[in-house]
């Protein structure tokens, strides 16, 4: 009779056993199911409770208490365990997510980008800066005339086809000037200046294209970033076509390319103070993109804009841009399309079927006398006004 007392006894405590593993199994399950986010770290996570199932299934053998007493410290030790681990993959998450941004471009600084700023940027195709003076009203006026359209047709080119035209212009050195309120007044009438941080200057191009690419960027989310003087004759069209073919590619400068001399007599244009950087007397530049006119991709000119306080300035601004990406992972294309001559050449390339891009006198660094004759170029040279607004990019 003792004997089966005592046999009954054992019996109810393997029950309530069973009971209280099935208890602490339900427990420690929920609990570690709710601690990870991430699908990927809670399979291992979830496996484990299989542990506690098989302690259940065996409740209905004849193990004795001491067996199940280890089975569960076992099972503590294994929670403990995952709890740990499971920390350690929270600490570790931050840094894996970082991690995934390193090919990124905008990580090649180390420098903040804009901090602090709200502003909501436009997304559009490309953004045009047209490079302008004080002293250049009639130069502008002859661009309204001919490539840059005016007033409703401006806005709606930015509407519709994602090109934005602006002539870029800083302040004088006092603040508002009568030059400065010279240039509100027509910007007020024509609606299409970008006004930059910069004090004007003609040895201070570098630090405006600087300024420009940087203040452009904040304004704009564009594919490409074009500078161009304002005694160039342009076809937008053709500049649209022939930059949405490289649109695939992340790190573009595209222009004419050339390589001068380095000028190291003073009091000769062109001087460069730094020419002993350049190697030997008589050396020439490494390529870069004539300054008329150029374009770079998006993450270029995000490049100029977040490094620009340690951009260094060399005396002419394209070997200044160049010098910027000469040892970066930058694809420099070389087309000539923009950087055509006046009548006759940019005439017989549009008879041929082959407009420009660009043209100028490569003597005047720009048409010569540009607004006298770019309505000429641009009657000879100009693209069909239906270029631009059927043209697919």
């Amino acid at each position: 009779m003792k004997n089966r007392n005592r046999d009954k006894v054992s019996l109810k405590w393997i029950v309530i056993l069973c009971i209280f593993s099935f208890a602490l199994g339900t427990l420690f399950s929920n609990r570690i199911w709710d601690l990870p986010d991430s699908e990927d770290q809670i399979m291992p996570i979830r496996r484990r409770p299989g542990n506690l199932a098989a302690i259940s299934d065996d409740c209905a053998t004849d193990k004795d208490k001491e067996d199940l007493i280890g089975e569960f410290s076992k099972a503590h030790e294994a929670i403990e365990s995952l709890d740990s681990s499971i920390a350690k993959l929270r600490m570790e998450l931050p840094s894996t997510k970082n991690s995934r941004k390193i090919g990124n471009f905008e990580n090649f600084s180390t420098i903040a980008v804009h901090p602090g700023s709200t502003e909501t940027r436009k997304m559009t195709f490309m953004v045009i800066g047209i490079n302008t003076a004080f002293s250049s009203r009639k130069r502008r006026d002859s661009v309204r005339e001919t490539w840059m359209p005016r007033g409703k047709s401006l806005l709606q080119l930015e509407q519709e086809k994602g090109i934005v035209v602006r002539f870029m212009i800083g302040h004088s050195a006092t603040s508002n000037s009568i030059l400065d309120r010279a240039i509100d007044s027509e910007d007020s009438q024509h609606k299409d200046f970008l006004r930059l941080e910069h004090i004007e200057g003609y040895h201070e191009l570098t630090a405006k294209t600087k300024a420009f690419f940087s203040t452009a960027v904040k304004k704009w989310d564009a594919e490409f970033y074009v500078k161009v003087d304002d005694d160039v004759h342009v076809n937008l069209g053709t500049l649209a076509a022939t930059l949405a073919r490289h649109r695939s590619r992340p790190r573009i400068y595209i222009g004419c390319m050339k390589s001068g001399p380095v000028i190291y007599q003073k009091n000769v244009k062109y001087h460069e103070p730094e020419y002993w950087k350049f190697g030997e007397e008589g050396n020439k530049y490494f390529r870069h993109a004539t300054g008329q006119i150029y374009a770079i991709s998006k993450d270029l000119a995000k490049y100029i804009s977040i490094n620009q306080p340690i951009l260094h300035k060399f005396a002419n601004e394209d070997v200044s841009l160049g010098a910027w990406f000469i040892g970066l992972e930058v694809e420099h294309i070389d087309d000539h399309n923009m950087c055509c001559g006046t009548p006759p050449q940019c005439e017989w390339k549009a008879q041929a079927g082959n407009v420009c891009v660009a043209s100028f006198d490569w003597s005047c660094s720009g048409i010569c006398k540009s607004v006298e004759r770019i309505k000429d170029v641009h009657a000879k040279c100009g693209e069909d006004a239906a270029t631009l607004w059927n043209a697919l990019f």
